[in-house]
This record gives C-alpha cells, structure tokens and sequence, in this order.
C-alpha cells in the first residue's frame, strides 16, 4: 500500500489535510503524480510545477513543499507539504 498525506498551512497552522492510498501495481513515480493530483482535486488546486529544489527535498526526504512559486494561480495559503508515509 502506497499512501501519501497531503497538507496546506498558513502562519504555522495546518488548514486542510488528506490521505492518499493507492494500491495498484503502478511505479511509485507514477502514484506519487496520481495522488498529487487527487490532492490538487480534493483542495480545487491547480497542480504545482515541479521545481529542481522540490524535487531535490522530495529525493532526499520523501517530503516537499509547494509554496506560491511553485503555482501558476495565487494560493490562500503559504505552502502544501506533501509526505509519503507508506510504501510497498
């Protein structure tokens, strides 16, 4: 079972969070996108670009932040973290 937690926070303060299972035979490349996107739908987001820090941090920790750079639309809020918590 793959499962990816997803939150937003604004001044320190955690506003929304979501957990994302995925238990398909898929590469983990490919849930890791899967489930961004349910995120972004669940949180009527438009989906981050990937940049060379995010995904430098997610390589090495299996952690990431989002924040308004990252976004092409303005965000109420400072930054979405996403985390992956289980793997295969």
């Amino acid at each position: 079972m793959f499962r990816l937690w997803a939150r937003t926070f604004q001044n320190n303060h955690m506003l929304q969070d979501t957990v994302i299972c995925d238990s398909s035979d898929d590469t983990r490349t490919h849930k890791v996108f899967r489930a961004l996107e349910e995120v972004c739908y669940q949180f009527d987001l438009g989906k981050p670009i990937w940049l060379d820090s995010t995904i430098a941090d997610f390589k090495k920790h299996d952690k990431t932040r989002f924040t308004a750079d990252n976004f092409i639309e303005s965000i109420d809020f400072d930054y979405l973290e996403i985390h992956v918590i289980e793997e295969d």
